[in-house]
């Protein structure tokens, strides 16, 4: 089956004749039409573990789905809406309250179907591939709770008030992913769960300071208000155009205290066996050389998207190859 048909299958549900075979086809396939790093990252990882990652990935990269979903065509009959109100003055209201309505709607759907996979009956190709990494590996049914509650949290908030906020919602949009990666090659120390939640969190904010342009334009600001007030921005700031002088500030502050968390997780590939320590250092590696590039940027993320160009991303593969196989710590170096 190609990956077009595979993918038109899941649009609509189709949750009959999924075979473990088959849904493992349908999870590599959407990771790799999904993931433009994973061919790369792939190299690193035993064989033998793809398809747990295949189909980790899938269910996060579903989640995901599902809390964007434009829900144009392929809703069906999962849910059933009520409005009260066919006033015009109201209408476009009730539409944005529709379009969430339905969002959390699948995505309620989408947690009985997990847990509908802790009990055995998985119904979903996602889950039935999931299921057996599950079983396998002991994996706790939280993380991938937090996931969706992540999902949830997004449809109401696009501003957020506080740090200690933002870092909340990282702990269950990002820390998760590290906490299920580990727990699939036997790594369940505190300890490292500690260090991978500061390499995610890290992660996920230079992915915001990355997209703040873009995430402006679709009504969001992950930067803390608190911020905002402390360096004298407000909501322009952030718009298209030249950045203002305050706003260089504040994200220089942003970018800094998002260095602290890489330092703070930079040990955890360190701490770990094998070759996957390389994807670790890996990641880490790329997430700092983005944050390098905003500031070099000058932190101008409107002008021009920050990204690692494909020289840059082979260079860090094969500085990270060579360091493993050489011996030499893997832990990033950047300005850590």
């Amino acid at each position: 089956m190609d990956e077009r048909n595979l993918m038109a299958e899941h649009r609509v549900f189709n949750e009959n004749g999924w075979t473990l075979p088959k849904s493992d086809a349908y999870c590599a396939s959407l990771t790799k039409s999904h993931y433009e790093n994973f061919t790369v990252g792939s190299w690193f990882l035993p064989k033998g573990m793809l398809k747990h990652i295949y189909a980790l990935y899938s269910y996060c990269r579903s989640v995901d789905d599902l809390g964007d979903e434009d829900l144009q065509d392929n809703i069906g009959n999962l849910c059933t809406y009520y409005t009260h109100d066919n006033s015009n003055a109201t209408q476009l209201h009730r539409v944005e309250n529709l379009e969430i309505s339905r969002r959390l709607c699948l995505l309620d759907q989408w947690e009985s179907k997990l847990k509908s996979c802790y009990l055995g009956t998985p119904q979903h190709p996602v889950f039935v591939s999931l299921q057996r990494t599950i079983a396998e590996f002991n994996l706790p049914i939280d993380p991938f709770l937090k996931l969706i509650e992540a999902n949830r949290m997004d449809q109401n908030i696009h501003r957020y008030s506080t740090y200690e906020q933002l870092l909340d919602y990282c702990d269950h949009s990002a820390n998760p992913v590290g906490r299920l990666f580990l727990g699939i090659f036997g790594y369940t120390d505190l300890e490292l769960g500690e260090l991978s939640d500061a390499t995610c969190t890290a992660l996920q904010l230079t992915n915001f300071w990355q997209d703040v342009g873009r995430d402006y334009l679709n009504d969001r600001v992950y930067v803390p208000r608190e911020d905002w007030i402390r360096f004298g921005c407000t909501e322009n700031d952030f718009g298209p155009g030249a950045p203002s002088k305050n706003y260089r500030e504040m994200m220089r502050f942003q970018e800094s205290r998002t260095m602290d968390l890489y330092r703070r997780g930079s040990i955890l590939a360190e701490k770990l066996g094998g070759r996957v320590k390389l994807d670790v250092a890996l990641f880490s590696k790329g997430g700092i050389a983005v944050l390098e590039t905003i500031k070099r940027q000058h932190y101008d993320v409107f002008t021009k998207r920050p990204t690692l160009g494909k020289g840059r991303k082979i260079a860090l593969f094969l500085n990270t190859w060579l360091a493993y196989k050489l011996g030499f710590k893997l832990q990033p170096k950047g300005r850590i």
